[in-house]
């Protein structure tokens, strides 16, 4: 049985035409923050039950995780950073070139952290929770530098 929206052999079809322009890229960064906190641990094997990580990457040191702070907490899992998750709704090409670079360039600018993860859709940023708020805004202004003035309409 196929999944809604899939095609032969059940996979989705990709989205047409994601994009590779760094100017486009950043145009279009349209940053939003999903809510909660998130923080990366690691475990030995698979996610422990009861976590649904958001990020899994296997180390031959282990498997990092990241999964919201309640469910590190009830797990007793131990972590040290504590963030906010940002997608960046461009539909960005994986073969793209610069925009990690000017993300974190504009970020490292002004002190923030920035751990990013690329999905098959779009980029995916972890910065310092506490600094998130900023982080935003420094993305939005990124963003209508990048079209060349300032956009009042812009989703949040």
């Amino acid at each position: 049985m196929s999944r809604p929206g899939a095609g032969p052999g059940g996979r989705r079809p990709a989205a047409p035409h994601p994009e590779r322009d760094l100017g486009r890229l950043l145009a279009g960064l349209r940053p939003l923050r999903n809510p909660g906190a998130y923080v990366f641990t690691t475990v030995d094997g698979p996610a422990p039950a009861g976590l649904d990580p958001v990020v899994t990457v296997a180390e031959a040191e282990g498997r990092t995780l990241v999964v919201r702070r309640e469910e590190a907490d009830a797990a007793g899992l131990a972590y040290d950073y504590v963030a906010a998750w940002i997608t960046l709704r461009v539909h960005s090409a994986l073969d793209a070139v610069g925009l990690t670079a000017a993300v974190a360039r504009e970020l490292a600018a002004a002190g923030l952290s920035c751990n990013v993860v690329a999905g098959f859709h779009h980029d995916h940023l972890f910065v310092e929770h506490d600094g998130a708020d900023e982080a935003l805004r420094l993305l939005r202004a990124l963003a209508d530098r990048s079209r060349g003035g300032t956009d009042h309409d812009r989703d949040r």
